[in-house]
């Protein structure tokens, strides 16, 4: 199976290992991510303001790409799902906003929101199967105490993302589960960890951080996972060195489950 893919700019970059052990994964499960051509990057935040239509256009360009194909879109990044979700949810309802986009944009078909966006844990949740993927492992995650960071982008605002529980999620702890983990449910795994402050107001994401890390060790949480690349590099650089968890993306422990991680990348 292949399906269309939107890397955005951070998995080619910061972030390659969430993108590269996907894609290894991908391969032992049976499906390929075949990237768009010239996609480019979604801005990386949602804007807020009604009228603002000229930071939305790269991300109807993407999803009408790959409505043009098959009208399935799959997305890694936190940022990129978020972003590109709520445009898709945009164009399908907001019928001020679509006629200017497609206006502008001159598309050869109109574009109304007709792409699935789908997150790469979606695709192993709905598509795969959490049972087939423990079929499939051959390094089983035993004895880690993991713990499953959802940070705030994947699950808010709920009726428009529909990916989990925004207030008690499980996709994450389930995909622990198939790899052979026993995960550490803790209380502000979907709290925002001031990702978008880590620059700027470094204080207040630092207290932001200190008190995730502080629940999880207080469940006996020993390493986390997340999906967001953002989160991944605030919870690292804006940790307390006395504080400090290890982090990774999901894709790497997925891969290390079925056997792909290779050693020198531990």
């Amino acid at each position: 199976m292949i399906y269309n893919y939107y890397p955005g700019c951070t998995l080619s970059t910061k972030a390659k290992l969430l993108d590269l052990y996907a894609k290894r994964s991908g391969e032992v499960l049976g499906f390929e991510l075949k990237e768009l051509v010239d996609w480019q990057c979604c801005g990386a935040v949602y804007p807020q303001a009604d009228d603002e239509i000229a930071t939305k256009l790269s991300s109807v360009r993407s999803l009408a790409a790959a409505a043009a194909i098959d009208g399935k879109l799959v997305t890694l990044c936190s940022a990129c799902h978020h972003v590109l979700k709520r445009v898709n949810d945009d164009m399908a309802n907001n019928s001020e906003m679509r006629d200017k986009v497609n206006a502008y944009l001159e598309l050869d078909t109109p574009y109304a929101g007709e792409t699935q966006v789908i997150h790469y844990l979606e695709l192993l949740r709905d598509q795969v199967g959490f049972d087939k993927i423990a079929e499939k492992v051959v390094k089983p995650l035993s004895g880690r105490k993991i713990g499953a960071y959802y940070g705030c982008m994947l699950l808010r605002p709920a009726g428009v993302m529909q990916f989990d529980d925004p207030e008690n999620p499980t996709i994450l702890e389930d995909f622990l589960q198939a790899l052979g983990a026993s995960p550490i449910s803790f209380d502000m795994r979907n709290e925002c960890c001031g990702g978008y402050m880590a620059i700027k107001e470094k204080g207040i994401a630092q207290g932001m951080v200190s008190e995730i890390l502080a629940s999880a060790r207080n469940k006996g949480v020993e390493e986390l996972i997340t999906a967001c690349p953002l989160c991944n590099y605030n919870m690292d650089v804006n940790a307390a060195s006395s504080e400090h968890l290890p982090v990774h993306y999901f894709t790497e422990l997925l891969a290390e489950a079925l056997g792909v991680k290779e050693e020198e990348e531990n």
